[in-house]
């Protein structure tokens, strides 16, 4: 498929990922039991790659002839179906590539043991990941990255080339973004929420300020033809999109942190600054989690203000 058609046919799956999210085009399995397990979505956006979707974070996937890869792992009950899937295409399974380390988007890895190749993250992931799950006590039901990267890693796989980019902390302090170089689609993992107010994970390194650079340098590293994969979509949003897409989460950033930067000026205290439930700038980031930024921007703002003092 060459890009010109493959840009026409991914804008008109648009807005079937987007349906599909709402109630169908879902693939329903039955258990042993026989009884109906809940929807999922098995799609493929080009001949090779598509993304996969039942709860938690977005899966990308790359079927070449030269092996499968997959990108994230969602939960370990919901990895089976994707992996099932996956198998009926054959060939082996040769990277598991992790966005971060977020239970929604690792915690399907112990799925893929005996049966993938590699997994790969940044270095700072499998430290999160390793951290969480001792102190979880579910150190067990993991399977860490054999293979870490500081800045990026890449490898060949038949007519495609898979690299990983690292640009800094921004949802956590080792988010990645996976390219899909010949065919030009992007996976961001949780760097982009679709018109869903994100999480962000101080705990683990995340910054505010620096991830609106992060979705900078996404848009110059990549193209104006660039297709991107998002970790989260709110309801009726889409789970695919483009660089404007990228911009408005960035706007959407920025608005966080200067509306709560204003409202730290103005002395207002945390306690009466979450009772916020929306503020200049937000755009199409509605619905709930609205404190999930703005208390993650307070202590973010704060912590710098007393680093000054």
């Amino acid at each position: 498929m060459n890009r010109r058609s493959f840009i026409h046919s991914t804008a008109l799956t648009f807005g079937a990922l987007t349906l599909a999210r709402q109630k169908i085009f879902s693939t329903l399995f039955t258990k042993p039991n026989g009884t109906v397990a809940p929807p999922y979505l098995f799609h493929m956006m080009t001949d090779k790659i598509g993304v996969f979707t039942e709860r938690g974070g977005t899966i990308g996937f790359l079927i070449d002839k030269k092996g499968i890869a997959v990108v994230d792992s969602q939960f370990p009950d919901t990895a089976p179906h994707v992996v099932s899937e996956l198998q009926k295409k054959g060939d082996t399974i040769r990277y598991l590539l992790n966005t971060h380390h977020h239970g929604d988007h690792t915690g399907g890895n112990i799925a893929f043991k005996g049966l993938v190749n590699h997994v790969v993250a940044h270095r700072n992931s499998k430290k999160n990941q390793e951290r969480v799950a001792i102190a979880n006590k579910t150190l067990d039901k993991q399977l860490l990255p054999d293979k870490t990267f500081s800045d990026t890693w890449a490898k060949n796989m038949g007519d495609e080339r898979i690299a990983m980019h690292y640009f800094g902390p921004a949802h956590t302090n080792g988010d990645s973004i996976i390219h899909f170089e010949n065919t030009n689609i992007a996976h961001m993992g949780d760097l982009l929420f679709n018109r869903r107010h994100p999480f962000v994970d101080r705990s683990a390194g995340a910054n505010i300020s620096n991830w609106i650079s992060v979705l900078h340098d996404a848009l110059r590293m990549f193209d104006r033809h660039t297709t991107y994969i998002y970790g989260h979509a709110a309801d009726g949003h889409n789970i695919v999109g483009n660089a404007d897409d990228l911009k408005k989460f960035g706007d959407y950033l920025e608005a966080v942190l200067k509306y709560t930067e204003s409202e730290i000026k103005a002395g207002k205290t945390k306690e009466a600054f979450l009772t916020t439930t929306s503020f200049p700038g937000q755009g199409e980031w509605k619905g709930d989690g609205i404190v999930r930024p703005l208390g993650a921007a307070w202590d973010e703002l704060m912590a710098k203000q007393n680093a000054y003092t």
